[in-house]
């Protein structure tokens, strides 16, 4: 066994590295890749499932003729009230539809009316307890107002869902675009409505890191690209190189269809860590895979337990049933012993 496991380790047992200079060869001036003291900007970034966005709201004023509803905030003025209760400010129209007016007034059911209709409501009721009043009624803030900005995660439909307003398409729009859709379909229940989006988590756009694993296999991180992350940046984010990592590190750059073969770069760990220089600190770009190779004695030391591993059981079983017959032996002299006396 001891010379098998000498024979395995003398003939080459080590990770395989699949990193060939033949790979990388010069590359078309538009795929010369960005560095970190001379990085590009991205294109302009598509929403796709599952990336957050935020949405805030500027204008939203409702079609006429509008209805009042429950949360809504009325501005609310009337002249010839008592000068010790005046009614002049801005009242909430309660869960249950009715407007509180004060404790000389009481309170008027005034949900799902129009505001015509309920400032003829209102005065009828002050009529009860003032001579002649003259009431003013505006729509200061509408529920809906609070009901539509948040964030909102795009769905896998690629829609954003508004509720009581309905969804919107929004998969493969740029930021503008998706404010021109969200205004162009609230329009459906406001008068010229605008809105402002925002990206809050950029889910869709990755790039990933595959370090070794403990077992042999490649541990992989699928982190999140924001437009500024080096290599550098990209190690730093995985807690750096472990002890089962070398210092052989490349980036693999999907390449476009014309250009016949996979875009390797070879990154020079010691010259980035330890010298900062930047010429093979390259930009992540979206969809890039940054390979660490796994240290060969480790590799090796694995490929040798793996060769060993069912034998050491087999002799770990084979010694334990040892143990367990020569302790039911003197188990039974012991007993023995004991019948005699």
């Amino acid at each position: 066994m001891l010379a098998a496991c000498l024979l395995a380790a003398s003939t080459g047992c080590h990770a395989i590295d699949y990193y060939t200079p033949s790979l990388q060869s010069p590359v078309p001036p538009e795929l010369e890749p960005p560095r970190e003291l001379s990085k590009m900007s991205l294109p302009t970034y598509r929403i796709e499932p599952p990336d957050i966005i935020r949405i805030e709201v500027l204008k939203l004023v409702p079609r006429p003729p509008y209805r009042i509803e429950a949360y809504d905030v009325l501005q609310i003025d009337v002249h010839g009230a008592m000068l010790d209760q005046p009614i002049n400010g801005y009242y909430l129209v309660e869960g249950d539809g009715i407007v509180t007016l004060g404790p000389a007034y009481g309170t008027v059911y005034i949900q799902g009316m129009t505001i015509k209709e309920a400032t003829a409501e209102i005065m009828r009721s002050l009529q009860l307890t003032l001579q002649n009043p003259h009431v003013s009624l505006q729509l200061a803030r509408p529920a809906a107002i609070q009901a539509i900005p948040g964030a909102y995660m795009i769905q896998p439909d690629g829609t954003v869902n508004l509720f009581r307003y309905g969804v919107v398409e929004l998969v493969g729009k740029n930021v503008t675009e998706a404010r021109e859709a969200l205004e162009k379909h609230l329009a459906r229940y406001f008068d010229s409505p605008q809105v402002t989006v925002e990206v809050l988590a950029y889910n869709s756009d990755t790039y990933y890191v595959l370090s070794p694993g403990v077992y042999g296999d490649d541990d992989i991180y699928r982190l999140p690209i924001t437009g500024n992350e080096t290599v550098l940046d990209a190690i730093s984010k995985v807690g750096g190189l472990s002890r089962l990592s070398s210092k052989t590190i490349w980036v693999a750059r999907p390449a476009s269809s014309d250009f016949g073969q996979e875009q390797i770069l070879p990154v020079d760990w010691d010259a980035i860590a330890r010298g900062g220089a930047t010429g093979t600190n390259y930009q992540v770009l979206p969809g890039d895979r940054v390979y660490i190779v796994e240290d060969k004695l480790i590799a090796a030391n694995s490929t040798i337990g793996k060769f060993t591993y069912p034998f050491e059981r087999l002799l770990g079983i084979t010694s334990l049933g040892s143990s367990m017959t020569r302790s039911l032996q003197l188990m039974g002299r012991n007993y023995n012993r004991t019948r005699r006396n």
